[in-house]
């Protein structure tokens, strides 16, 4: 049996790269709420007390939309709202730098290389708003069919946000990260090798009754217990104190937690970050729909492990190509199970956006603990199982 180790980290909705993440996609929920087609590019960086919102925006909504009210509003909800040193959204300083989208790009999305040749299917009527590749993955190694190191990573980091919130620990502060390492023995998962959480705190706590209650009240309350051994590394603040931290201290920027977004590394990822993007830029909406076509394929019973790669052209409807790869665990052939997603799924830009109810302000949903796994998300639901099936009947 092949012995091996893998490790995913998850962070808060405090750390700053999540905090420009929010800022962006905050600002996309609010002007598709205004206009559904709303084309939307939206960059954040933020440091001490300084935020700079930057890109391009196309829509009715845009004259509408305050900019800097919604960035204030996304950072006081993430709870710097004074009580950490360097950055407060009632004061810091906001610049907006937003232009209009590029015609150049426009023209692509406006109507695709199809829709110009033939227009008979209204799907064909945009293309892609950008060249690019994206994956999809799932597996059967947890319940959300999600692998477990990203699922663990996740869990660590949301609890130390509700005990923030809910003030069971007041000394907590936004900023956060843990890290989880996964020991698998013949491709599946049997333990946790090490746990690594580090937490911004007050100074008002010391650094061993820190680490005492996130053992108790993080750790110990997340990971299974049949998953910890006498091996099980655990650290905790390992460097000591934690108090300067969020954009006081490190800068962050909007799309640089992309792993974080996805699967954790355990599978490759595309070119292109999610937060802040419209649906017609298929880094973010095709990524959606290869989770969904991979979720279902294993919901289905035909692997316990599913990746896809799907690729575009600019300004063209039509993926250029579709990749499967089950990893042996297909219970039918790689090329069978293609031939099925290309019946079952439909990767055109607006046949995702229509399928996956994507002109909706739900992308804030998506911000924080991974774009995938939340079962309340259109892309996480398993509904296309029995049209799956029949389609391997009619293989």
């Amino acid at each position: 049996m092949k012995k091996y180790l893998f490790t995913s980290e998850s962070v808060t909705e405090g750390h700053p790269d999540k905090v420009s993440d929010r800022i962006s996609d905050s600002i996309l929920d609010a002007l598709i709420a205004k206009d559904p087609n709303s084309r939307v590019a939206l960059e954040t960086s933020c440091t001490t007390d300084f935020v700079l919102l930057m890109g391009e925006v196309t829509s009715k909504a845009a004259e509408e939309i305050d900019y800097e009210k919604i960035a204030r509003e996304a950072i006081l909800d993430i709870g710097y709202d004074g009580s950490c040193e360097g950055f407060n959204g009632n004061t810091c300083t906001v610049e907006v730098r937003v232009g209009k989208q590029s015609p150049n790009i426009a023209q692509g999305v406006d109507s695709s290389v199809e829709n110009k040749e033939d227009g008979k299917d209204r799907f064909d009527l945009i293309g892609a708003g950008d060249q690019g590749m994206v994956f999809g993955f799932a597996c059967t190694e947890t319940e959300e069919l999600m692998p477990m190191p990203i699922s663990l990573a996740h869990k660590l980091t949301r609890k130390l946000t509700e005990l923030r919130k809910n003030k069971t620990l007041k000394y907590l502060r936004p900023d956060g990260k843990a890290q989880v390492t996964v020991v698998y023995e013949d491709g599946k998962p049997v333990g946790v090798d090490a746990v690594v959480v580090s937490t911004q705190h007050c100074d008002c706590v010391t650094t061993e009754q820190l680490r005492k209650d996130i053992k108790e009240y993080v750790i110990d309350a997340v990971i299974p217990k049949e998953l910890i051994t006498d091996n099980t590394k655990i650290f905790i603040n390992p460097t000591g104190k934690f108090v300067i931290g969020g954009p006081h201290g490190d800068s962050g920027l909007t799309g640089r937690k992309i792993i974080v977004d996805t699967y954790g590394g355990y599978c490759p990822h595309g070119g292109g970050a999610f937060s802040g993007k419209d649906p017609t830029k298929v880094d973010r909406s095709a990524a959606y729909m290869a989770r969904y076509a991979c979720k279902n394929i294993v919901a289905a019973g035909l692997a316990q492990k599913c990746q896809i790669e799907v690729a575009y052209a600019i300004g063209v409807a039509h993926p250029v190509s579709i990749q499967v790869d089950t990893f042996g665990t297909g219970t039918i052939s790689d090329e069978d199970i293609s031939k099925i997603i290309y019946k079952v799924f439909d990767f055109r830009p607006l046949a995702i956006i229509e399928n996956l109810h994507l002109r909706e302000p739900i992308f804030t949903k998506t911000t924080n603990y991974g774009h995938f796994g939340k079962d309340y998300l259109p892309w996480e639901k398993c509904d296309k199982v029995e049209e799956i099936k029949k389609a391997i009947e009619e293989l």
